[in-house]
């Protein structure tokens, strides 16, 4: 993890002291933990830091996000599988759970796992075993330590049955509980700096931000949290401001929060489209590696392609050429993107979404 992803965590809040206190002190220990908190307050990024103040910094640091796949695929992801297994299975692959061997495994929304998969990764844990899908036997085991994080309530989900009790004490020896950016208000400042310095790199500019503009970012209730934050710190720089940005320059809902409930919005679940867009966006990997095999292989649904095209005609303003782009693929791939989706019924109309 890179020191600007820490710097997230910085904070002078009373709250966010005790979060950088009981993250050293836990990183100490090898226990299973469980990190709980709404939507967008970093829980990934407390895994990591965890993994990197361990005694297991120098091994490797897998995410798995648990509801960006069906249970099928996430089955193979988590565990491997063997050559031949299912339609597309062309050689053995190891499971996240094999590469993150002597190093830290993160369940990010371990709540949406099915009660069978639940099931499964109980028995790992239990025996620290791996059972490849298509393979007749256990295979070799490995040491990791698992982090899980969720914005739901585990206990309650027991209660109700959608949730295996015997997993909830597994993996929740430990809770860090990461709290919201409107209980640590004080934090918004230095989070302001911290992405316009990271941003302003690839921008080309770093404007500063006046007092009053402080004073409209405070008193927003910040539903999304620190990853609500980031993205208006980013629309504001790429809209093009001077070099001050004021409070005309903030986007007209975070200047009317008296519109806006107070209590946080019940977070959209991550579907498998998200996940896959991320790939593409935030890691730069290309269409052609990262969903086309997937489409092909049928681990991915029709369904799953058209929610993807959707998402890059939404941040294309309904232009496919953008959206080519957006997913990393070669100038001269129009066409054959465009051929692609038209064959397999999953061109959607532009006009829609502009």
């Amino acid at each position: 993890m890179t020191r600007s992803g820490f710097a997230q965590l910085v904070g002078r809040s009373p709250a966010m002291i005790a979060l950088q206190e009981e993250i050293r002190r836990v990183a100490q220990s090898d226990a299973k933990i469980l990190i709980t908190g709404e939507s967008g307050v970093g829980k990934e990024l407390v895994a990591m830091s965890i993994h990197a103040q361990s005694a297991r910094a120098d091994k490797p640091f897998v995410t798995v996000n648990c509801a960006g796949m069906p249970e099928t695929l996430l089955e193979s992801e988590l565990f491997g599988h063997m050559k031949g297994s299912f339609t597309g299975a062309y050689r053995d692959k190891p499971g996240m759970l094999e590469r993150a061997d002597q190093g830290s495994i993160f369940l990010d929304e371990i709540g949406e796992m099915s009660l069978r998969m639940q099931g499964m990764l109980l028995r790992f844990l239990e025996t620290g075993e791996l059972q490849k899908v298509g393979a007749d036997r256990v295979g070799r085991r490995v040491d990791v330590r698992v982090v899980a994080a969720t914005n739901r309530s585990l206990a309650d989900m027991v209660s109700q049955g959608q949730f295996r009790e015997d997993l909830y004490y597994r993996i929740n020896v430990i809770n860090i509980h990461v709290p919201p950016l409107r209980d640590r208000r004080e934090d918004i400042p230095m989070l302001v700096e911290h992405f316009l310095d990271n941003m302003a790199q690839n921008n080309g500019t770093r404007p500063r931000i006046t007092p009053d503009a402080y004073v409209v970012l405070s008193e927003y209730p910040w539903p999304g949290n620190v990853r609500e934050l980031a993205n208006v710190i980013e629309r504001i720089l790429v809209s093009g401001v001077g070099p001050e940005i004021g409070p005309d320059d903030i986007p007209i809902e975070i200047r009317t929060p008296h519109s806006i409930s107070l209590r946080p919005k019940r977070e959209r679940r991550r579907t498998v489209a998200d996940e896959l867009f991320k790939r593409m966006t935030a890691n730069k990997e290309s269409f052609w590696t990262a969903v086309y095999p997937l489409y092909m292989q049928r681990e991915i649904t029709r369904g799953n392609l058209r929610e993807l095209v959707s998402k890059g005609l939404e941040e294309s303003k309904g232009n496919y050429k953008i959206v080519t782009k957006l997913f990393n693929m070669e100038p001269g791939d129009y066409k054959r993107f465009l051929n692609f989706l038209r064959k397999h019924d999953c061109q959607l109309p532009f006009r829609d979404y502009r």
